[in-house]
């Protein structure tokens, strides 16, 4: 019996220098639909440019990719499956893009408790965990503790799990799609 690797699900950058190139994303991984990653940049528009971004939980690395293609400087993916990690290096590279982003295979929980200093050079952080997971909470209050003010966060969540009262991210903004929510949070 030959155990092939089961096929990637196809997405494609929706605007920027890469546009409309394709990205793989492995099967298993809910990856941000088109729509919902469009509604996000259309929200953040003008923080992308030049942007230090960090992509949690991120599955095919989509939402960060489409940052680095809309100008973000650099972007770090962090994701904990072995299996996303080696799909986002090869999308990075087949985008001509892995001198701007580095991928790499890591709890998100501890690897933000372990980067406070890169958390804190930041200026944007997309999180698309699990929907109604704790997970959410948890990323959310040590988001809270460790990115810089000035720092946006953007997470996709299912409109139905309520974002916890945090200490110094609030939510300035929060749109509805279906059954998803993007709620963009800043430091005030």
């Amino acid at each position: 019996m030959s155990h092939r690797q089961a096929p990637s699900v196809h997405l494609r950058v929706s605007a920027g220098d890469v546009g409309g190139r394709r990205l793989d994303a492995p099967r298993g991984i809910r990856p941000t639909q088109s729509l919902v990653r469009e509604a996000i940049y259309d929200i953040v528009g003008p923080l992308v440019a030049d942007a230090v971004v960090i992509d949690l939980f991120a599955g095919s690395g989509a939402l960060g990719i489409e940052a680095l293609s809309r100008g973000a400087a650099e972007a770090t993916f962090i994701d904990q499956d072995e299996r996303a990690v080696r799909v986002i290096r090869r999308n990075l590279e087949s985008l001509g893009l892995p001198e701007r982003g580095r991928a790499v295979r890591a709890d998100v929980g501890r690897w933000l408790r372990a980067s406070p200093d890169e958390v804190g050079r930041a200026s944007l952080v997309l999180l698309d965990p699990p929907y109604n997971d704790a997970v959410l909470e948890q990323t959310l209050a040590l988001l809270d503790a460790l990115v810089a003010h000035g720092a946006s966060v953007v997470a996709e969540h299912a409109h139905r799990q309520p974002l916890p009262s945090l200490g110094r991210l609030r939510t300035v903004r929060e749109r509805r799609y279906g059954d998803t929510a993007v709620s963009v949070l800043v430091v005030e």
